[in-house]
């Protein structure tokens, strides 16, 4: 059985191989590959393997990534320390994971599943799990939004979402401010849009706005542990943060 490393730790490629082919005779590593680019470049040029063991984080991004610009040909098997969210999902679809240090015993048993599942779809190998394109949605980091469609003027304007500075919400009427101080007219609700911005980007500091951290000078100190927010633009109130939320901005703000 040919199988495909991705792994971006020399030291824990070589110590994986050298175990798979311990527990096998019949077991052969085809390539070992260490970022996502080197990923995509060898399942697009080369044989296809029948079993694909992947680290997630990679030094140049996460391995889901490989299997997003190219449908993994074979099951594909995780060996990483992620979070236990993502450890039931891939249970949930019929893909192993194993915890780093692997071990022997736990590459061994993830093996077997592999040859279960052989056997139970006859004797070539098992294409990769259909519910595997579903979890890569759940996993891999959202596709935000590069622009909005704002309105002005009868006009509808892809406006980029860098040259956002704030959105404001009062009375029923959502817009978008620029660094120019241009307004313009948005037609989603701050909860709508909140999902479609970069959390990095942008941070929801109340009911009214959502500021871009490039337009942030200053946060001060307001009454009852809140915090006001000074952005390097006027804005049309105060941006009062809730004492509730006032850590999670300086978190932000710090990130």
């Amino acid at each position: 059985m040919n199988i495909l490393i991705i792994e971006d730790e020399i030291k824990t490629a070589k110590a994986l191989k050298a175990m798979v082919e311990r527990l096998g005779d019949d077991l052969q590593v085809s390539g070992i590959v260490p970022s996502v680019k080197a990923g995509i470049q060898w399942l697009e040029s080369q044989p296809s393997p029948q079993l694909i063991l992947s680290d997630i984080q990679l030094s140049d991004g996460l391995s889901f990534e490989i299997f997003r610009a190219v449908r993994p040909p074979c099951p594909v098997i995780f060996c990483t320390a992620f979070d236990h969210y993502a450890m039931q999902a891939f249970e949930a679809n019929g893909i192993d994971y194993l915890l780093k240090p692997i071990n022997e015993d736990k590459l061994a048993g993830s093996l077997h599943k592999y040859e279960q599942m052989r056997q139970q779809m006859g004797a070539g190998p098992p294409a990769a799990p259909q519910g595997l394109e579903g979890l890569l949605k759940q996993l891999l980091p959202p596709a935000y939004k590069s622009s909005l469609l704002v309105f002005k003027n009868e006009k509808i304007i892809p406006l980029p979402v860098k040259d956002i500075v704030f959105v404001h919400s009062a009375g029923g009427i959502v817009q978008a401010y620029t660094r120019r101080g241009e307004a313009f007219l948005i037609q989603e609700v701050l909860d709508e849009l909140q999902p479609m911005l970069d959390p990095y980007l942008f941070f929801r500091a109340n009911r009214q706005f959502m500021i871009s951290r490039a337009a942030v000078l200053m946060a001060e100190h307001f009454f009852n542990r809140r915090l006001i927010v000074k952005l390097n633009v006027e804005t049309p109130e105060r941006i009062i943060v809730s004492k509730v939320k006032a850590s999670e901005l300086l978190t932000w703000l710090a990130s």
